[in-house]
Order: structure tokens, then sequence, then C-alpha cells
């Protein structure tokens, strides 16, 4: 009984990942990438931020509770610290990028 031999290029290593990657952040009908993944991103981000809205807006109005809007808001604010950290991240390699010789 021989054992089968699987040649994998990766060139086809590569293309799988990418789509891997595409389908677990949603990106599977869009162009995939880094910038369709950031896109993605911030669109959740905004989203976030506009759910923790309505939700504090009903909780003044009398129509959630303070649970909801406590969770709410602090997801956002989640959210908005995670986004904030992976800027200043970009920034950060960004500038060490600048400061290679060349």
């Amino acid at each position: 009984m021989a054992i089968p031999v699987l040649t994998v290029r990766p060139s086809d290593a590569a293309s799988a990942y990418r789509s891997v990657d595409a389908g677990r952040f949603g990106l599977a009908g869009a162009s995939s990438g880094f910038g369709a993944m950031l896109d993605t991103a911030v669109k959740d981000t905004i989203a976030t931020a506009r759910q923790a809205e309505t939700t504090s807006m009903a909780g003044l109005a009398g129509h959630a509770s303070i649970t909801d809007v406590v969770t709410a808001v602090s997801k956002a604010e989640l959210t908005m610290q995670t986004a904030m950290t992976i800027r200043d991240r970009v920034v950060q390699a960004y500038q060490d990028i600048l400061k290679m010789p060349i």
C-alpha cells in the first residue's frame, strides 16, 4: 500500500490562507486583503458605537434596562480602545519603516 504524496506549492498555500481569512472576516464576496479587512473593522466599530448610542437613548426614554445600556456602552468602549490600539500600532510600524536605513 503506497502512501499518497501531496505536493503543495507556496502560491497554493497562500491562496488557501487568503480564502480562509476572507471567510473568517466576512470578506468572502469582497476583495480580500489588508485594506478590505480594515474597512470591515472600521464599519463594525461604527456600527457598535451607533448601537450603544441607540441603546443609551432608549435607556434615557425608559425603554431599555440599565444592564442593556451598560453592556452596549462597555462593548462600544472596548471596540474603540481596540481600534485606537491598532491605529497606534500601524502608525508606530510606519514610523519604524521610515527610520530604516536604505
